[in-house]
């Protein structure tokens, strides 16, 4: 079982980035899948979540519509678009997938995690 997330880069203030995340190991469909980030000296915080199909989503309230969770479960592979990106937004995002319906927002309720990708928004 295997989640690979990738995307991640360096971008100017304003910018947009998509992160992807590609599961292996297991059938993305039957998991809810989430984005939580992690910037230095800072606690692990939530970002996005998306329900087994794609038709429920949750935000972090700093998100304040400028990023969108979605998913292909053809793929095996959700995504997370990030745009009007702030400095604030620099650190390390990771994916992670919970099995069952529930789209929750706490990171103890997943059970796989990616290796995370660095964001940094920087002139």
């Amino acid at each position: 079982v295997q989640l690979q997330a990738s995307g991640g880069g360096l971008v100017q203030p304003g910018g947009s980035l998509r992160l992807s995340c590609a599961a292996s190991g297991f059938t993305l469909s039957s998991y809810v899948m989430g984005w939580f980030r992690q910037a230095p000296g800072k606690e692990r915080e939530f970002v996005a979540a998306v329900s087994r199909a794609g038709s429920i989503t949750k935000y972090g309230d700093f998100v304040k519509g400028r990023f969108t969770i979605s998913r292909d479960n053809t793929k095996n592979t959700a995504y997370l678009q990030m745009n009007s990106l702030k400095p604030e937004d620099t650190a390390v995002y990771y994916c992670a997938s919970r099995f069952g319906e529930n789209v929750d927002i706490r990171g103890d309720q997943y059970t796989y995690w990616g290796q995370g990708t660095q964001v940094t928004v920087s002139s």
